[in-house]
């Protein structure tokens, strides 16, 4: 297939149609971060036979791809072309035309949430208390509950001294579980400010009583601040009681009426989801990882309710398409609905009853995290030669073999077979030949576990390496054989650009300039000015 081709003008045009269409930026996460188009989904070239089915259920979606100049899309756009969907446009010159066209610049990583928590904070007037003058209030011993309300992984690396953790789309269902009385202030915390905004106007939505403040740049400002942050706790609140339940239900009750969301039927939703290859669905389930895999709607994924909302650009591709969220009822769907909605997401509905009317109904569920077959991979199996782990070097079955790692780049890093080159996926084709020049000489390709490397072989076949092959079962399999591994950045083709570290993880100055550039977003849009610093170099020397 021959895609089509898209100037920076028709897509200003597209993003202000309210039409199914899907913005697609396939290059890796670190050049997303450093500058993109606003509302992009960023899906790097390397996932797309994984994740898009997900992301573009339709088939005839109009769907833009660019990266940097056009040359990753236009390979991106005829894997497209193989998965089936038809209308698939590149966008000329990239972002490299798109910016030198005048279009609008926004960088870092789940802008269209974090503009959203601004203009929270700023309409709603959310009480905000100081790191400092919460040490203060914490020394003196006054009476308040502290959650956090990131991911239990996140808060398990460090909170403030003394919370609980409870994420976001948690609160309305198990807030109750930790406060003991009307007159106890509630403080909300996350790693910087979004996710404390928007907890802390959940539970101000759901009309309690108490004092509700939000911590001034979450445990970042806390640390910029000289204080100690609270390492491997795990303090999470007792399982809903029967009270807390029937308030959530009270709360999301009154809550649907006031933001008109539609409850829906099983019948509805499975009838929805039957036609999702001609109107884009999602369904996200919006519990706990333990609930989820205990039981789940098929096709649903698992998108807790805090980051659905802190992270839409990455959960939902198509803006126009429907989304149906799913609980345990309608509670913590209802509240993440709410917030969707007010994002503008025009077609949000909540599954009536949750995942038990869903069973109740006589349909069957999931267990576990769905591991969907990548596109391509048992085609690929078919024509690509597999070679048993083995001894390296002449008289070993690899033989000559170059040796290429198609690995994430930090995945690399902790553990190559001796030797190995490292280059992305997404980038293949356009560096295989400083590896291997002579199409002629064999090409071992690996990965953690086979699938990402079967794929590659299987692209480099088409290429004309005929003896491709790749090694079976993965480094995994060569670990597990007593072969000997190397570590560390050994030899990286191209910018180490797929793994972004968390400002926290790059020092104090990152964290300054992050917590100015979010505080920087425009109240009602994107600053296009709001910009963070050039990072530091990659691992492995790339910039």
């Amino acid at each position: 297939m021959t895609p089509g081709a898209i100037s920076p003008d028709q897509v200003t045009t597209l993003l202000q149609q309210r039409g199914a269409h899907a913005l697609l930026d396939v290059r890796e996460r670190a050049a997303f971060e450093r500058g993109h188009i606003f509302r992009a989904t960023p899906l790097p070239r390397r996932l797309l036979e994984t994740r898009l089915p997900g992301l573009v259920t339709a088939s005839g979606t109009l769907i833009v791809l660019y990266d940097d100049d056009g040359r990753i899309s236009t390979l991106a756009a005829a894997t497209l072309g193989d998965m089936g969907y038809t209308e698939v446009f590149v966008l000329t010159g990239g972002f490299e035309a798109w910016r030198a066209a005048g279009g609008p610049v926004v960088q870092g990583l789940n802008v269209p949430s974090k503009v959203f928590g601004e203009h929270v904070l700023h309409d709603r007037k959310t009480p905000e208390v100081t790191p400092l003058e919460l040490s203060a209030r914490m020394a003196q011993g006054q009476d308040m509950v502290i959650v956090d309300t990131r991911t239990p992984e996140e808060y398990h690396r460090g909170c403030l001294p003394g919370a609980w953790s409870m994420p976001g789309g948690e609160l309305i269902l198990r807030i109750g579980e930790v406060v003991e009385r009307p007159d106890q202030t509630i403080v909300v915390h996350c790693g910087g400010r979004t996710r404390s905004y928007l907890g802390a106007e959940s539970l101000r939505r759901m009309g309690l009583p108490n004092p509700i403040v939000a911590v001034k740049n979450g445990t970042m400002g806390w640390q910029l601040d000289g204080l100690e942050l609270e390492r491997g706790a795990s303090r999470w609140p007792p399982a809903p009681s029967a009270a807390s339940r029937a308030r959530a239900l009270d709360v999301a009750t009154r809550l649907a009426a006031e933001d008109g969301t539609p409850l829906v039927s099983p019948d509805a939703v499975a009838d929805r989801w039957s036609h999702r290859d001609r109107e884009n669905v999602s369904m996200l389930d919006v519990r706990t990882r333990e609930e989820y895999e205990a039981g789940h709607v098929p096709g649903s994924i698992w998108a807790p309710g805090g980051q659905a909302v802190q992270a839409t650009d990455e959960y939902v591709a198509v803006r126009g398409g429907w989304l149906v969220l799913i609980c345990d009822g309608f509670g913590r769907s209802i509240m993440t609905a709410g917030w969707l909605k007010r994002m503008g997401f025009p077609h949000v509905a909540v599954l009536e009853g949750g995942v038990p009317a869903w069973e109740r109904s006589g349909r069957p569920l999931e267990t576990g995290q769905p591991a969907p077959v990548p596109f391509g991979y048992e085609a690929a199996q078919r024509v690509v030669e597999r070679v048993a782990p083995g001894p390296l070097g002449p008289s070993g079955p690899l033989g000559h073999d170059v040796v290429v790692s198609v690995d994430p780049s930090d995945v690399y890093q902790r553990g190559h077979l001796p030797g190995a080159v490292w280059i992305g996926r997404g980038r293949l084709e356009l560096a295989i030949a400083q590896a291997a020049p002579d199409p002629a000489r064999p090409v071992l390709l690996t990965c953690a576990d086979g699938v990402q490397s079967t794929l590659a072989a299987a692209t480099l076949r088409r290429m004309g390496y005929a003896t491709a092959r790749v090694l079976d079962g993965g480094v995994a399999a060569w670990r597990a054989a007593g072969l000997p591994v190397e570590t560390g950045p050994g030899s990286m083709l191209g910018e180490a650009d797929d793994v972004v570290q968390k400002p926290y993880e790059r020092g104090r100055a990152a964290m300054e300039a992050y917590l100015r550039w979010e505080e920087a977003l425009d109240a009602h849009g994107v600053s296009p000015h709001a910009l963070l610093p050039e990072r530091p170099a990659a691992p492995g020397g790339a910039r």
